[in-house]
């Protein structure tokens, strides 16, 4: 061990009455605070995003393949794909799955209610892991009959506004030309997402009904839902999309179709470089202030050293493995109880929101070792480059007047 280290490590151990020794307890806490805060931030916002992208897409999908005559789920523009623009559009690398839906608005009614509604109709191929994991009560409707099933889901909301519940039947009216057509479904499950916007007003059943309603024949569509390995490329996935499929199709992305939602996500970073910043200055003063004390107090020392032949370079080294293990000190602890209370809310959902408000009933969390290792030697980085400016100090001390001193 060289002499540097040797005396970092023990001179500030070897006094317990000096001045310093609590304001470097009270910078290695306050380091340790703004790691948990800075880490919780970007753990809670970028789970916020994430459980919010995923719903919307749950409902939807990453992309979409329309006619250009849709305007929204209302409308009954049919679209038609071959069996080989199908398979040319899942044959691309980015594709997960492609999947036909039709969509059609209508009123579901009871004896006392009435309610404006969207039928989703899905087909055997349907992707069902969003609604199968949103499911409250029941289980999600059967498509794969030889014959056109009549079961639904309704959201929870709808259920309780409705009062309706698994095993009733549901009433429900759509308009065909200058008349409207009643179908009685059957509720098979009660799903929630929490998502007020979708779940006041989809129900999901077999695309079937729909065709026989519209008189489509059974090749025929509203949309064809698209699903990509990767969210992050999104926008590679629907130039590929876009350049499989033909020029009369309309291709867009659920970012175009949901501008106001991502726009709105997307501001929520600005939130997460402020959060940091400030948590970085605060941390950088605190060490800094302590690095500043410890030099002032040790101004003696610093002169004997001199005295005996040490550099400023030396004594700087001294001083800056002192600070450096001040802030790896407040990493640790920090990174700690940042694990430990991420560990706690994602397995037992201690802190709740209100679902009305936020769009979820808990505050979601990203667990990603990704963000403690950058937030880590972000802090790390930032701190040891602010110690850079007290330790200049060293270099204008005056050995001669030091010993006088003393």
């Amino acid at each position: 061990m060289n002499y540097e280290r040797l005396i970092a490590r023990r001179f500030l151990q070897r006094d317990k009455s000096n001045f310093s020794r609590p304001l470097v307890n009270i910078a290695t806490y306050t380091i340790a605070l703004g790691v948990v805060v800075m880490i919780m931030a970007i753990c809670i916002l970028r789970g916020f995003q994430r459980e919010i992208t995923n719903k919307v897409i749950g409902f939807g999908a990453h992309i979409s393949i329309r006619s250009y005559a849709w305007v929204n789920d209302y409308d009954e523009a049919v679209v038609t794909m071959s069996g080989d623009e199908l398979r040319a559009v899942e044959a691309l690398p980015q594709v997960k799955h492609i999947q036909p839906i039709a969509s059609k608005g209508g009123m579901l009614k009871t004896d006392d209610q009435i309610q404006g509604i969207v039928f989703k109709g899905v087909d055997k191929t349907f992707d069902t892991s969003f609604f199968t994991s949103n499911i409250v009560r029941g289980r999600f409707a059967h498509t794969g009959d030889s014959t056109a099933s009549n079961e639904i889901i309704i959201s929870q909301r709808m259920s309780q506004k409705m009062n309706l519940d698994t095993g009733d039947k549901a009433r429900t009216y759509f308009w065909a030309g200058n008349n409207y057509r009643a179908r009685a479904f059957r509720i098979v499950g009660i799903y929630n997402t929490d998502l007020s916007e979708f779940d006041d007003h989809y129900i999901i059943g077999d695309i079937r009904q729909l065709r026989n309603l519209n008189g489509w024949d059974s090749s025929s569509a509203s949309c064809y839902e698209v699903l990509i390995n990767d969210f992050s490329r999104l926008d590679d996935a629907l130039v590929d999309v876009k350049g499989a499929t033909r020029p009369d199709l309309a291709v867009t992305s659920v970012v175009e179709e949901q501008p106001s939602m991502f726009a709105w996500l997307e501001l929520l970073n600005s939130n997460i470089a402020l959060i940091l910043i400030i948590m970085a200055i605060v941390c950088s003063a605190s060490v800094v202030s302590a690095l500043l004390i410890m030099i002032f107090e040790k101004t003696a020392m610093i002169g004997l050293l001199k005295t005996l032949g040490s550099t400023n370079r030396s004594i700087r080294r001294i001083f800056m493995l002192k600070a450096t293990s001040i802030v790896g000190k407040g990493m640790v602890i920090g990174n700690v109880i940042a694990i430990v209370l991420c560990l706690l809310q994602t397995q037992f959902h201690i802190i709740h929101l209100d679902s009305e408000s936020y769009s979820m009933s808990f505050v979601p969390i990203d667990f990603n070792p990704l963000i403690f290792i950058l937030v880590s030697a972000g802090t790390f980085i930032v701190a040891s480059a602010a110690l850079l400016i007290p330790a200049t100090y060293i270099s204008h001390i005056d050995p001669a007047k030091t010993t006088r001193q003393e």
